[in-house]
């Protein structure tokens, strides 16, 4: 509609559905992207300047981090690839607005871990104490 103003949609508000896994929510998303290898390519007859040919599809490790609870649904997942069985799975990043309503969806296919941190604790500290799982994955796509 014209005049219609449309806002960016906030960072803070999203959620992660990992499918089998109830893990109830994550504090930080952050690492999925794509991008597209270069390659470039001349014959001698050509002029000085090489072609530009796309290459190989890439995508970055997405790391999710988590304020640890008595949930281990992501550590026995990172531990049953440890122990040979990788098991595949999607993750869908949804954003949210305002109201609560989805705004933006992203899902990431064929994910699998490839790295787990346990918290760090400190006597002194006051902080929230953090999980963090890096997954790998073979493609995204945004179907929102």
């Amino acid at each position: 509609m014209p005049g219609e103003r449309n806002d960016p949609y906030r960072n803070f508000r999203f959620r992660i559905e990992i499918e089998g896994i109830q893990q109830a929510g994550f504090s930080e998303v952050s690492g999925f992207e794509a991008s597209l290898d270069v390659i470039e390519y001349r014959e001698g007859n050509e002029v000085i300047t090489p072609r530009k040919l796309p290459g190989l599809a890439k995508y970055g490790n997405i790391s999710l981090k988590w304020g640890s609870t008595d949930s281990m649904d992501l550590y026995d997942w990172m531990q049953e690839c440890i122990e040979g069985t990788i098991e595949r799975k999607t993750v869908t990043i949804i954003a949210i607005d305002e109201e609560g309503g989805d705004v933006a969806t992203w899902q990431v296919i064929e994910a699998w871990p490839v790295k787990y941190s346990a918290p760090s604790f400190n006597g002194t500290g006051a902080e929230v104490a953090i999980e963090f799982v890096e997954l790998a994955h073979e493609g995204m796509t945004r179907t929102a």
